[in-house]
């Protein structure tokens, strides 16, 4: 293992952690000394990974800042940023602040009695003056903790990036926590747990690295030399963030052990990983370089968030941690959940992409809108099964996103639509301008039994000879009666005039009994009409609901009895492993 270089800092940040028990750090970071009148600095409005405005100022109080052991004149001059007036024979500029981190579920800034993860866009301020230099970042923390982060360790709770955006993209997981280290392929890995639960850490460290040796399936090199996977085993936190170097991965502390939730955090974790090439290695030109004071918008959010999503369970398959049978239980979930939401007709991937800065709520995210991870991961294996259809299995969109990797640093450009139907061209030799203006800049008509057909496999419904029936609305049961939650559009009780919030009491006028409802409406048959009373805004109403029979769902995928040659060859150009009759 090669030494780590010694980086000079130009900008040194320091973290007292010794008090943590009240979710409080206390900041200091030195900027080196400038001619200009004033220096201007500044805490992100979100992180990256995470498409949202967060507002992460609010965490600071108590700001000071010192130069020449002279207190300066500053002021907050918008809600992310400090300006701070500069003497004529000003030095180095050391500012200081309580930051408060009590953010654990949106992997920002969380500190407690028993460790910190500290993403420094949620803690550090930075200066666009000093951005691209050298910095280094030591923490003061409880005499047990440990520390551990992707950027270039230089002591214990010591570390150095080549400038602020390395150190941005590489968190700080320090405390008590359990620490394994392997090396796959002459590249070094990490992994660390904070948390008790109910995972198999030997497994887990065993199955990352049968995971991280499947990179070259789809891209040409690594663009990392080392990588560290932060599990959470937590309460009331759930999700995970992709990193430059590293990823953070949080579950609630006992959804690990059975073999559906740990096919679910494997598939995460997967994802993330996948992150470490689309999107970090190369992502949309929108994003680059980040703009962190505000959204930045791109129509490719689809392709780097959905075609992340589309790899993550491939990568587990050609690793032998996914079981095929497993694989085709989560397409069929997918097709089952794209048919049930009449969004998809509505809005295109690329409207998804360039509105995902824009929180959807109510109906609105069911009715009118997709979602750049579901919805971009189906139209990229509709890409995918097109391209193999096409070239008679010679190009598949592995190819497209390794020529993505090899053309675009995201240090440097970002790529943009232009850009992709260019390598389509030149790997196809033929025009992709139709099919994207059709699928990706329109809602796409997915031909999921086509795309099966052509790889040996069938969705198949299984037949009820006694259908429930269906309204098209989803409740909770409340004290009072059963609330609604969602109405489908064009469902029966959408035709009907319900809406979300209101209340249903009673069905042909008999109060539901301890509140089974859902019992109570299955009694009823397809094509009968219903007397519903129900109060909306504390009145009481009542609409006649006419049910019908529930829409096929439970959708499965089977492999078919004896596949063709040319569909046993398909089926092993598109995910790498044998079709399960050959």
């Amino acid at each position: 293992m090669l030494a780590p270089s010694v980086v000079l800092a130009n900008t040194d940040y320091k973290i007292d952690l010794t008090q943590p028990e009240h979710h409080k750090g206390e900041v200091s970071i030195t900027f080196p000394a400038s001619e200009e009148k004033f220096l201007d600095i500044k805490m992100p409005a979100w992180r990256t990974g995470y498409y949202r405005i967060l507002n992460l100022a609010n965490g600071v109080r108590d700001f000071e800042v010192r130069s020449n052991g002279e207190e300066l004149r500053w002021e907050k001059v918008d809600k992310s940023t400090w300006r701070i007036y500069l003497p004529e024979q000003s030095g180095e500029v050391t500012v200081d602040y309580e930051i408060y981190a009590n953010q654990l579920g949106r992997r920002s800034r969380h500190i407690d009695d028993t460790h910190a993860y500290l993403d420094a866009s949620a803690v550090f301020m930075y200066a666009d003056a000093w951005r691209n230099e050298p910095i280094s970042v030591s923490l003061d923390v409880p005499e047990d903790w440990k520390s551990y982060s992707g950027m270039e360790r230089q002591g214990d709770h010591q570390f150095t990036a080549q400038n602020w955006d390395v150190f941005v993209d590489s968190p700080i997981e320090t405390g008590i926590n359990t620490h394994y280290a392997f090396t796959q392929d002459e590249r070094n890995y990490e992994v660390v747990f904070w948390g008790e639960g109910n995972y198999d850490a030997e497994k887990t460290v065993s199955d990352l690295k049968k995971l991280v040796g499947t990179g070259d399936s789809i891209w040409s090199d690594y663009p990392f030399e080392r990588y560290v996977f932060m599990i959470h085993a937590t309460t009331g936190a759930g999700g995970a963030t992709e990193h430059k170097n590293s990823t953070v991965i949080q579950r609630p502390r006992y959804s690990f052990a059975s073999r559906d939730d740990y096919l679910s955090f494997m598939s995460t974790a997967s994802h993330e990983f996948v992150h470490t090439w689309n999107v970090k290695a190369y992502r949309p030109s929108g994003l680059v370089p980040y703009d962190y004071q505000k959204e930045n918008y791109t129509d490719l959010f689809w392709i780097a968030e959905g075609s992340t999503s589309y790899f993550q369970n491939h990568l587990l398959l050609h690793a032998g941690i996914m079981e095929p049978s497993e694989y085709f239980e989560r397409v069929a979930t997918s097709i089952d959940r794209h048919k049930a939401k009449p969004g998809r007709d509505v809005m295109s991937v690329a409207e998804a992409s360039f509105e995902a800065w824009i929180d959807q709520y109510g109906d609105r995210a069911h009715n009118d809108s997709v979602n750049i991870y579901s919805e971009g991961a189906l139209v990229s294996w509709m890409l995918d099964s097109e391209l193999l259809e096409t070239t008679e299995g010679e190009v598949s969109y592995r190819d497209v996103h390794n020529e993505l990797y090899q053309r675009f640093d995201a240090d440097h450009e970002g790529f943009t639509a232009a850009d992709v139907l260019t390598i389509l061209k030149e790997l196809t030799g033929r025009s992709w301008q139709n099919w994207w203006q059709s699928n990706v800049e329109t809602p796409a008509d997915i031909p999921f039994e086509t795309m099966l057909e052509r790889v040996g496999l069938e969705l198949v419904y299984e037949k009820d000879d006694e259908p429930e029936v269906w309204a098209g609305w989803n409740a909770n049961d409340t004290s009072g009666g059963m609330e609604l939650t969602r109405v489908s559009k064009g469902s029966p009780a959408w035709e009907a005039g319900f809406t979300p919030g209101d209340v249903i009491v009673a069905f042909d006028g008999h109060k539901v009994v301890d509140g089974r409802f859902s019992d109570a409406f299955k009694e009823y048959e397809a094509g009968e009409s219903i007397t519903v009373t129900f109060f909306r805004r504390d009145q009481l109403h009542e609409k006649t609901l006419s049910v019908k029979a529930k829409p096929a769902t439970d959708a499965k995928i089977e492999p078919v009895d004896e596949p063709t040659a040319e569909q046993q060859a398909r089926f092993l150009q598109w995910l790498q492993i044998p079709h399960p009759n050959a």
